[in-house]
């Protein structure tokens, strides 16, 4: 059990330092070939291979093209190596100045201490209206 609500407060930590900006806490957390799945519809859908990765494909993007966009976990469920994480997610499309806030469910695998894959669930149809 103690491992667990370690990986528990892991991925608690992770959301925080997400939060404020704090890049090297959260790439640091990612194993050196963690899978990282956005589902299609979302504009950065796809399968990003490695910290950098992510960092170029999303968080960077996510940085340079959205106003205000947070992604606020709310509950979190946890079995042996996964966090499963229930939250909402909003932001402001800066090219279009549409919003858009959508409930989420995030599923984060552990290898050891290590983020090993992550997969985003979402309507992403509520984050495309924001697009057009």
């Amino acid at each position: 059990m103690a491992t667990v609500a370690h990986h528990s407060a892991a991925i608690k930590n992770l959301y925080a330092a997400l939060a404020r900006g704090d890049m090297p806490s959260v790439l640091g957390a990612m194993a050196p070939n963690i899978i990282w799945t956005e589902p299609e519809g979302n504009p950065y859908a796809g399968t990003y291979v490695g910290p950098d990765a992510v960092l170029q494909g999303v968080f960077m993007k996510l940085g340079t093209e959205w106003d205000g966009f947070a992604v606020v976990p709310q509950e979190f469920i946890e079995e042996a190596h996964t966090v499963v994480t229930i939250g909402e997610m909003s932001g402001t499309y800066k090219a279009t100045g549409k919003g858009f806030r959508t409930t989420f469910v995030h599923v984060w695998k552990f290898s050891g201490d290590r983020l090993q894959s992550f997969t985003a669930h979402m309507d992403t149809l509520v984050y495309q209206r924001a697009l057009r």
